[in-house]
């Protein structure tokens, strides 16, 4: 995602939340990711840039 970004403490910070809701997130609407380190992987990444997007668009507002 284009921008500047919130610092390293705040990219890290969340990209550990968006993790946690992209688990949320795949839970939720019954998606199955066929498990082990590359699923999980998928699942963090989509909900940190899904966490990203929202976080942008209240910054921008």
């Amino acid at each position: 995602m284009r921008g500047g970004g919130f610092g390293l403490l705040g990219d890290i910070i969340v990209g550990v939340i968006g993790a946690l809701l992209g688990g949320f997130l795949f839970s939720t609407f019954g998606v199955a990711t066929g498990g082990g380190l590359i699923g999980s992987l998928i699942v963090a990444t989509i909900g940190a840039v899904v966490l990203l997007f929202g976080l942008r668009l209240i910054r921008s507002a």
